[in-house]
């Protein structure tokens, strides 16, 4: 399995259960992407309203192509997760990604 590297920024919600936090990172282009998703759909630490934000997490993903030998396409859609604007495909750099 491989993971794109974000960040958790901060606790969304309660409702619904177990909880809402946002997520984001910044693809191969400098553009920064945000997420808001339940908490457990994020690999990593358990997260509350009470955590430390930022926290490191992980975003399961598809490699789908590889671009310059320090970039790659991916797709975020395993979980059916997409961005705040409706995007499940990006460049990264391959040093955001990570197999654990």
């Amino acid at each position: 399995m491989v993971f794109l590297r974000c960040e958790a920024v901060r606790w969304v919600d309660d409702e619904p259960q177990p909880g809402l936090v946002e997520v984001r990172f910044t693809d191969a282009h400098h553009q920064q992407w945000a997420f808001i998703d339940k908490w457990p759909v994020f690999s990593g630490d358990d997260l509350t309203p009470d955590s430390r934000y930022p926290v490191e997490v992980g975003v399961l993903c598809d490699v789908l192509t590889a671009g310059t030998s320090d970039t790659a396409k991916i797709s975020i859609t395993p979980w059916g997760l997409e961005s705040l604007e409706g995007e499940t495909e990006f460049e990264v750099r391959t040093d955001q990604l990570t197999t654990s």
